[in-house]
């Protein structure tokens, strides 16, 4: 049977319950999964058919290692998905930027490079945003993420400035749908639609991830927004086994949030033909290898 490494990271070195699904339809297709440490230096990704990014959710905090660990992969010519150029562009959110300035509806930010002198309520005032998130521009599951008012800003300046001295950040104005509608999660497996779950965080919060509290739902997306999140993946050159856009509805217009290529979750537990559309897909991009 060939085989199939699915990265990890050493806080969930195994496979979530999720990527399980995943699992078990791939043996449906003849394919055995391995649950693999990206940063284990003793592997040979080499004798997989293909490495696939599924829970690698440290690669955040040590993004230079994780580029170096990219770079020996190419350099060994390991079939990844998605693929080398996707992840690298995808890691920075600058992606937004380039997205953006390509006609996709992004919400409104503010992009600052590493030592930018800034002040956070001035920023704000300038936009005209009653509330800000502040992001690091290389982050995941909404870490280093926080909601300042005005108010707030003066006393997290300090913290700002802090952000700023150890790395990039983008700034944007708050999404009030996230607490009131939700925020949709639209997953595409080669670049076809599969199906969509509105998040939605608990009371209080605005980050809808579990580990926060946050919820998701299988929902039946509008047509309307199937179609323009499939016009922010057709912006993408490059061939995807897998990406979620995940963005608020606006007046009938969908606001791309993130487009998330590296290690998204993909909510295969709420979609019953979701992990079989998935291997499908992988069994798709590897036929040829």
């Amino acid at each position: 049977m060939q085989k199939i490494a699915f990265a990890t990271y050493d806080g969930f070195p195994g496979l979530t319950d999720d990527d399980r699904l995943a699992a078990d339809a791939l043996a449906q297709r003849g394919i055995a999964v391995e649950a693999v440490l990206w940063t284990d230096p003793s592997v040979g990704w080499s004798d997989y058919l293909a490495v696939v990014l599924r829970s690698c959710w440290d690669y955040h905090l040590k993004p230079d290692e994780f580029r170096a660990w990219l770079d020996k992969l190419e350099n060994e010519k390991t079939a990844l998905w998605n693929p080398y150029q996707v992840l690298r562009w995808n890691m920075d959110k600058n992606y937004l930027r380039d997205l953006q300035g390509q006609g996709v509806p992004v919400l409104d930010s503010v992009w600052l490079s590493r030592g930018t002198s800034t002040n956070l309520s001035d920023l704000m005032r300038q936009q005209g945003w009653q509330q800000a998130v502040v992001k690091p521009m290389i982050s995941a599951a909404a870490n280093g993420t926080e909601v300042f008012s005005f108010e707030q800003a003066r006393e997290g300046q300090r913290g700002f400035e802090e952000l700023l001295n150890t790395g990039g950040v983008i700034v944007q104005d708050f999404a009030e749908e996230i607490q009131t509608s939700g925020e949709w999660s639209l997953v595409f497996f080669n670049k076809k639609y599969s199906h969509a779950v509105i998040k939605r965080p608990q009371i209080g919060d605005f980050r809808v991830q579990r580990d926060f509290g946050g919820t998701a739902q299988a929902i039946e997306a509008p047509k309307q927004l199937v179609g323009q999140a499939h016009q922010v993946i057709d912006r993408i050159d490059n061939d995807l086994l897998y990406a979620r856009v995940d963005g608020i509805e606006r007046k009938r217009q969908l606001f791309l949030m993130e487009l998330e290529l590296i290690e998204p979750y993909l909510f295969f537990e709420l979609d019953s033909w979701a992990a079989g559309r998935f291997a499908d897909a992988l069994v798709e991009k590897t036929s040829g290898a």
